[in-house]
Parts: C-alpha cells; structure tokens; sequence
C-alpha cells in the first residue's frame, strides 16, 4: 500500500470528523434531531452533513455507499446502496460536494462508519473511507469511570 493509498482519520472541533484516501477527503458533521426525536418511545433521530472533496489530479463519480451503523446496544445494521440522497456526483479536481442526510436509532446513541465507492473515469473503482462518527445525544446516560 503507498502512502497516497492509506487512509487517515481525525476529529477536529465542533464534533467534524475527517479522512482521507487517495486525496478524496471526507468530512462529516453528525447533529441530534430534538425535534424529531421521542426519547420516551426509545426513538432518536440525527443528521449528518458531508462534505467529499476532490484533492486529486482526475475526475472521480461517486457510485455506492456502504454504512455500518451501530446503536448504544452494539446492534449494527448496513446500508448499501446507489449514490448519496438519490445522486452519483462527478467530482472533478479541486471539487467538493455536499449534502445532509440522518438516520434513527433505538438508542440515544451509536456510531457510524463507511465508504463510498469512487470510480475515475477510466473505470477504476476504490473505496473512499467515511470517518466513524459518534451520534450522541443529550438523552444518553453519563457515567463516570
């Protein structure tokens, strides 16, 4: 594996989480759903904001995506799929691209991870990681190691 290859992944401030593989990076930005939740039905919901830019020297198209997404359980569930919220974007160097999903869990928290399936325009296809992030609610329960 070259080191163009690897992915990295940090957290930064303001709950943004960031990586990179083969100069495509991926932030994201988890927030809980108060509005749509109904924690006395063991209902949560958050939204996540992403954003793929292109760092690289070709054009790239988003064509899956693949979540594993986890509740305060430990219970997973995948999510595979066309795109991102009904599109398959061409990015092509020095773009970005951006959109806002969610999901609801059981739980007033879990976790999030995934990849995207990037292809350049000769056909080669990669996967792109999707930084695991935390979705955390106010409704979760502290506890003190």
């Amino acid at each position: 594996m070259t080191p163009s290859e690897r992915s990295s992944t940090r957290r930064t401030e303001a709950a943004l989480y960031c990586a990179t593989t083969r100069s495509i990076k991926v932030t994201v930005k988890p927030f809980f759903l108060e509005d749509q939740s109904s924690p006395t039905e063991n209902h949560y919901v958050w939204a996540y904001h992403v954003r793929i830019e292109n760092g690289g020297g070709e054009i790239v198209q988003l064509r899956r995506r693949h979540w594993k997404i986890t509740d305060a359980l430990g219970r997973m569930q995948e999510v595979k799929g066309a795109g991102v919220v009904g599109e398959q974007p061409i990015l092509k160097p020095g773009e970005a691209f951006e959109y806002t999903s969610g999901t609801p869990l059981p739980t007033p928290s879990g976790i999030m991870v995934g990849s995207y399936e990037m292809e350049t325009k000769g056909g080669e296809s990669f996967a792109v990681a999707v930084p695991a992030f935390s979705l955390d609610s106010p409704h979760q329960p502290v506890r003190l190691n």
